[in-house]
């Protein structure tokens, strides 16, 4: 059955921060707050439960685990939480010059982007992207081609493009089976600060990424019209950012990009004058003298290499966290307005920007093509691929003696209570998509009877 068609009300333009710092939890009754107020409690949820536990054995770019300590989700995304909390911190400090009623509510804005950065990657399946494009390729190519008649075309829009974005909002408010309505049951301040791509798969254009799935429309349409968040489409269901969206987002872009350099520079992968040139490529030597001052007192100091390099990080991290900042800042009204494009990363100045493609490049060349991280997507493919497989043919024919075992070993929680597909699918998506990469390869090996 369709779900109801939304009149979806379009609001006056600007944005205002009274509806957007909303408390309102997703599906719960509103309690008042104790100690801690309504954005601080969203951050410890997320922070105590086991989706986000389970990110510390999920890739993030390199094989875990390994002999040198490299990113994984987990840490990545405490990073990346710290990182956002600093460009929230700074940009409302230079906001507060000119709207000095928002300095009364720094507290909650960074938390609300802390809390919304932690939670951006618990969507993510085993083996990252590679395992994302496994679950599409599983019904775009693959057996589950077959399956196209079975549900609806909006249904069939998230099958074939699956998405983490849009897992990790599911993640979030969908009522797992025994579970409790609302998921996280979090405010709405912070769901529409984790929605990037602020429209459903099955309505977005020609965008490429979306964040809503079919199942979670309502609660989609719920969270943005508490948040006062215009639509900006009259042809698509397609929102405008929650303006602390874009801050989530820059601090993930700062983090990936200069981070996996690290870890591959730990690994040797990238060679130390590689990795000290495009760190040094964002450094003027004419505006930025104190830095280099700074740099010489530390390099006459420390003479570890990985130490100079985690203090270049550190101070490459600050300089783009200010840029993301005054891009903010400078973009304020636009922002506010729905009217704002792109990233604000990708609005640095040229000198800064050229810098960032210096490194993107170095990043594709010895990173993401080196053969230990390809060897980690193949492997995605061949695990998940056959994982789709099996436990799909097991909900859609539960009553054979195989698929009556091989569901026995899936959590009453990501079991359909339903016999609708596209339900059915979900439960094998959720389920899959929940497991580390070590659990994801074991299941693998014992179904194959690989010792």
């Amino acid at each position: 059955m369709r779900k109801k068609a939304y009149l979806c009300k379009r609001f006056e333009i600007s944005m205002n921060w009274a509806d957007l710092l909303s408390n309102k939890r997703y599906a719960q009754p509103h309690k008042s707050a104790d100690i801690r107020s309504s954005f601080q409690r969203d951050y410890d949820r997320i922070i105590f439960s086991s989706p986000f536990r389970r990110l510390q054995n999920k890739t993030q770019v390199f094989p875990l685990p390994g002999a040198q300590m490299v990113h994984n989700r987990l840490t990545h995304s405490l990073e990346v939480a710290s990182v956002g909390r600093s460009i929230a911190c700074r940009t409302v400090e230079k906001l507060a010059k000119k709207h000095p009623d928002i300095k009364d509510r720094q507290s909650d804005i960074e938390t609300i982007v802390a809390s919304a950065c932690l939670a951006h990657d618990l969507g993510n399946p085993p083996f990252g992207h590679s395992g994302e494009d496994t679950i599409s390729s599983f019904f775009k190519d693959g057996e589950g081609k077959e399956l196209k008649n079975s549900v609806l075309p909006e249904q069939w829009s998230d099958l074939i493009a699956f998405e983490g974005n849009a897992n990790a909002f599911r993640q979030l408010t969908h009522q797992f089976t025994g579970r409790r309505a609302g998921g996280f049951s979090l405010t709405s301040a912070t769901l529409a600060t984790l929605l990037k791509y602020p429209y459903p798969s099955f309505d977005k254009g020609d965008r490429k990424k979306y964040n809503v799935f079919y199942s979670e429309i309502e609660a989609f349409m719920e969270v943005v019209e508490e948040c006062g968040i215009p639509r900006i489409d009259s042809e698509h269901l397609v929102y405008a950012r929650h303006p602390l969206s874009y801050m989530m987002e820059a601090a993930d872009d700062i983090c990936y990009l200069v981070l996996d350099m690290e870890d591959a520079h730990k690994r040797g992968i990238i060679s130390t004058e590689a990795i000290e040139g495009c760190f040094l490529s964002f450094f003027n030597a004419d505006k930025d003298k104190d830095f280099y001052k700074h740099k010489e007192l530390v390099y006459n100091e420390v003479s570890d290499t990985n130490e100079r390099m985690a203090f270049l990080r550190a101070m490459l991290i600050n300089k783009l966290v200010n840029c993301a900042s005054d891009i903010f800042v400078k973009n304020y009204d636009a922002i506010m307005e729905g009217r704002f494009e792109k990233s604000l990363i990708s609005h640095l100045p040229d000198f800064e920007k050229n810098a960032l493609d210096l490194c993107r490049d170095a990043s594709v060349k010895h990173i993401y093509r080196h053969p230990s991280v390809v060897k980690i997507e193949l492997t995605g493919f061949n695990v998940i691929g056959t994982l789709m497989e099996d436990f799909t043919d097991a909900v859609l024919n539960p009553d054979t003696p195989y698929n009556k075992k091989l569901l026995s070993l899936v959590p009453d929680q990501f079991k359909s209570t339903t016999d609708d597909t596209y339900t059915k699918l979900q439960s094998v998506i959720d389920f899959i998509s929940n497991m580390t990469d070590l659990y994801a390869v074991q299941l693998y090996k014992d179904l194959r009877g690989i010792d």
